[in-house]
C-alpha cells in the first residue's frame, strides 16, 4: 500500500516536472512537425495498460496515416521472432520525425498519460492490442499491469532485444517491483538519455 501510495506521487510530482521543463520548447516542435509534414501535432496511440486500451500521447513523428501503411510494410519487419514490429529505416518516419525518435523527444508527451493515471513512469512497455494478445500464456498477467514511459526491458536493451526476453524483463520488474527498483530504472534512464538516447 505505501509503495503504491509513494509510487502515485512520485509519477504525479515527476510527470508535472517534466511537462513544465518541456513546455517553453512545445511551439518550436510543433512548428517543425507542421513544416515538414502535413497532419496533427500530438497523435494519440492504442495501447494496452492495466488491462484496457488507453490512447498514448505521443508527438508525431511520421507521416499522417502511417498505422495504415504498417501492412504494406510487414516483410521490412526486422522482429521476426515474436509479434512486435520495428523497422531501422522506416520510410513512414519524417525528417523532423528521425530527430525527434533518435533523441526520444516524441515520447515527452506520455507524461500527460502519466498525470491522467494510464500509465506510469516506471512499468512494463506498452504495447498494441495485437502485439499483446499474442504473449504467451505465462506471461498473461502482464495485460493487467500500468505500463510505464520507460521500465526494465527498456533500459536493457528496448527493441534491440529478443521478443522473450524483453517481457521476461517486465515480469521480473512486475514481480519484483519497488521504489528502490523503480529509482534505478529512473536514473539508467536518464543516463541513457544523456550519453546513447537510442539506447531506451
Amino acid at each position: 500500500m505505501a509503495y503504491r501510495i509513494l509510487k502515485q506521487l512520485t509519477d504525479v510530482f515527476i510527470s508535472a516536472a517534466g511537462l513544465i521543463a518541456i513546455a517553453p520548447f512545445w511551439p518550436f516542435i510543433a512548428i517543425a512537425i507542421k513544416l515538414n509534414s502535413s497532419g496533427p501535432v500530438l497523435i494519440k496511440l492504442d495501447r494496452i495498460s492495466q488491462g484496457r486500451i488507453i490512447k498514448i500521447y505521443k508527438f508525431r513523428s511520421m507521416k499522417d496515416g502511417a498505422h495504415f501503411l504498417k501492412k504494406n510494410l510487414a516483410h521490412l519487419n526486422e522482429r521476426r521472432d515474436g509479434p512486435f514490429f520495428k523497422i531501422k529505416n522506416d520510410p513512414r518516419l519524417t525528417r523532423t520525425g528521425k530527430i525527434l525518435r533518435k533523441f526520444r523527444i516524441d515520447e515527452f508527451p506520455q507524461l500527460i498519460n502519466v498525470l491522467k493515471g494510464e500509465l506510469s513512469l516506471v512499468g512494463p512497455r506498452p504495447h498494441e492490442p495485437e502485439e499483446i494478445s499474442l504473449y504467451p500464456e505465462e506471461y498473461k498477467n502482464l495485460i493487467l499491469a500500468k505500463a510505464g514511459v520507460t521500465g526494465l526491458s527498456q533500459v536493457n536493451g528496448a527493441s534491440s532485444l529478443p521478443f522473450l526476453k524483453e517481457i521476461e524483463f517486465d515480469s521480473y520488474y512486475v514481480k519484483n517491483r519497488s521504489l528502490g527498483l523503480d529509482l534505478k530504472i529512473i536514473l539508467k534512464t536518464i543516463l541513457i538519455l544523456f550519453t546513447d538516447p537510442t539506447g531506451v
